[in-house]
């Protein structure tokens, strides 16, 4: 998760416009109008997945741990989804090194013309960079990272023993997090969302809208209104936190437009066009938490609540999505 800042909204709404005006009609076949009750969503299961992730150590691109959550990923996914993607690729790092990167695309109903995406990155960052100690040496990740990947293995199990009628794409991107964070390099970051965007997994891809879950676990949790999600899918934003707040999640879910944030969801407007919201905590004393991108980010950070509020949420939405009630 980088901790640049772009104010970029008008830009990616125009190119947002002009990549929706050029799209063909999709032809698959429509879904079934049934009504599915939004489930709920289980944060101890949540939570003990965030917990498997950091058994693998950190988890950065190349190292022995992506490796070894790079396959259980792959196994979950084959688990709970109709169809598995699995989409290796090479990309360049800002310090030169080749980043061997793999993302993870869990369809179900694939053959439905009606779909959101759903979208979190697995990979942690490889330095601790604004830490005061071993600046050099991998962090954790409990919340960069690990928690957007817990609360989408909750929301897949949800589906399969919930299934509704809708198309859901599940990607879990690689490479986000191996991004310079001097000298405004934006495109070191996202290398696993820039890649995706730019060689879909399937030709004429088709989504109403996309939603990235980033840093969603940390205790008293603050999702406020990004600028990038307000630029490109705003009247959506809008129905989110108002569910939210029907919800009595309005604690999580703050109706606060906060700046733009360069992540995985801004790469995905730019190259794809696809209107993304970005679920991301925002705390009121800094951008991202003090444990940000140091040692601190660990299983201590984690409270269950804030998994579950934010997975609560984006589950009736999903859910209501489907019933067509959003």
């Amino acid at each position: 998760m980088s901790i640049s800042k772009l104010f970029l909204g008008a830009a990616l709404f125009c190119l947002l416009c002009f990549h929706t005006a050029c799209k063909p009609e999709s032809q698959k076949i429509p879904q079934e109008q049934i009504q599915v009750k939004v489930p709920v969503f289980d944060a101890d299961a949540a939570y003990e997945l965030v917990k498997k992730q950091l058994e693998f150590g950190p988890r950065y691109t190349n190292s022995a741990g992506h490796a070894q959550i790079r396959d259980w990923l792959l196994e979950q996914a084959n688990t709970y989804a109709d169809e598995v993607i699995r989409q290796d690729f090479t990309a360049q790092a800002y310090n030169g090194e080749t980043l061997n990167g793999t993302n993870i695309i869990a369809r179900y109903k694939p053959e439905i013309a009606e779909r959101i995406l759903l979208c979190a990155h697995y990979d942690t960052r490889h330095i601790a960079d604004k830490d005061t100690v071993d600046q050099d040496q991998p962090i954790l990740g409990a919340d960069d990272g690990a928690s957007g990947v817990a609360v989408l293995l909750e929301i897949a199990r949800q589906l399969q023993t919930n299934p509704i009628p809708m198309g859901v794409d599940l990607v879990f991107f690689d490479a986000e997090d191996y991004g310079a964070d001097t000298g405004g390099q934006t495109e070191s970051w996202g290398l696993g969302s820039q890649y995706w965007a730019n060689n879909l997994h399937e030709s004429d891809y088709q989504v109403k809208y996309g939603i990235l879950l980033d840093m969603v676990g940390a205790r008293n949790a603050r999702f406020t209104k990004e600028g990038n999600s307000r630029a490109s899918a705003g009247p959506v934003v809008d129905k989110i936190w108002e569910l939210a707040a029907r919800m009595n999640k309005q604690q999580y879910f703050v109706d606060v437009n906060t700046g733009s944030v360069v992540d995985d969801h801004y790469f995905i407007i730019r190259e794809a066009g696809i209107p993304m919201v970005d679920i991301i905590n925002h705390p009121v004393e800094n951008m991202f938490g003090f444990y940000h991108h140091t040692h601190q980010d660990n299983l201590d950070v984690i409270d269950p609540t804030s998994l579950q509020a934010a997975g609560q949420v984006v589950l009736a939405v999903v859910y209501n999505e489907s019933n067509g009630k959003l």
